[in-house]
C-alpha cells in the first residue's frame, strides 16, 4: 500500500538519521560510566532517584573538571566522526528497498542516484550538528546537578583521574567501534519487520475504499424509464 512509495523512502530515511544521532549521545553517555555507577542505577530503578538538595548540590566548575576528566567532549566527537557512515548505510539499505517495490521505469537512473548520494550526504552531515556537543554538556550539567551531590562528583573525578578509569576511558572507543555496528545492525533488521507489520496491519484496520464506477451514458435517441408490455 505504501511500501515502495516516496514517503516510504523519506521516512526510512529519516528514522536512519534519528538512529544516528541518538546513538552518538547514547554512547556518549552510557560509555562514561563505570560498572559501579551502572550497578547503582540498576539498584535504583526500583524507586524514583531523589533529588539532590541545593546546598549539596555540584558547582557547574565541578561538573565541568569531572566531564572533562571523563573526556566527554572527546567520546562525542569520536562519535561524529562514526556515525555518518552508519548512517549512510542506513540510508542506502532503505533507498534499495523502496527501489525494489518500484517498477523499473520508475527507478531513478545511475546519474540521479549519485545526486541523490550527495545531498544526503550533506544533510547526514548537518544532522549530526543538530544538537553541539557544548549545548549537550550543558544540558547534562544541570541533569548532573539535579541528581548527583558534591561528594558523587568528587568520588567520580578520583575514579575516572585513577589508572583504572583511565584504562575504561581507553577503551571505550574500541568498544564503541564494536558496539554501534551491532547496534544498527540490529535495529534496522527488527524495524523494518516491525514496519511491514504496522502497515499491514494500518491497511488492515483502514482498507482502501474503491471509487464508485461511473455508470454508462445513455445512448442519444435511447428511451429511458420503465418499458410498457405491448398492446395486443
Amino acid at each position: 500500500m505504501w511500501e515502495g512509495s516516496e514517503e516510504g523512502m523519506i521516512l526510512r530515511v529519516r528514522n536512519a538519521v534519528i538512529i544516528g544521532v541518538a546513538g552518538a549521545a547514547f554512547c556518549a553517555g552510557a560509555f562514561g560510566q563505570s560498572a559501579q555507577q551502572m550497578a547503582e542505577q540498576a539498584s535504583r530503578q526500583a524507586a524514583p532517584a531523589a533529588t539532590t538538595t541545593s546546598d549539596q548540590q555540584p558547582s557547574s566548575d565541578q561538573l565541568a573538571k569531572l566531564f572533562e576528566v571523563m573526556r566527554i567532549k572527546q567520546q562525542m566527537q569520536s562519535m561524529k566522526t562514526m556515525i555518518p557512515g552508519m548512517v549512510q548505510q542506513q540510508i542506502q539499505a532503505a533507498m534499495k528497498q523502496t527501489e525494489e517495490g518500484m517498477p523499473a521505469e520508475s527507478r531513478p537512473t545511475p546519474e540521479q542516484r549519485e545526486k541523490m548520494q550527495a545531498i544526503m550526504n550533506k544533510y547526514v552531515a548537518k544532522s549530526i550538528e543538530l544538537y553541539p556537543a557544548d549545548e549537550m554538556l550543558t544540558d547534562m550539567t544541570a541533569i548532573y546537578q539535579k541528581h548527583l551531590s558534591k561528594d558523587d562528583v568528587e568520588g567520580l573525578i578520583t575514579f575516572y583521574g585513577s589508572s583504572a578509569g583511565q584504562h575504561l576511558l581507553d577503551a571505550q572507543p574500541v568498544i564503541a567501534q564494536e558496539y554501534m555496528p551491532l547496534v544498527m545492525g540490529k535495529v534496522g533488521q527488527r524495524s523494518q519487520a516491525m514496519t511491514k507489520e504496522m502497515v499491514k496491519e494500518m491497511a488492515e484496520a483502514v482498507p482502501t475504499s474503491k471509487p464508485a464506477q461511473p455508470k454508462p451514458a445513455a445512448k442519444p435517441g435511447a428511451k429511458t424509464g420503465t418499458a410498457k408490455p405491448p398492446t395486443k
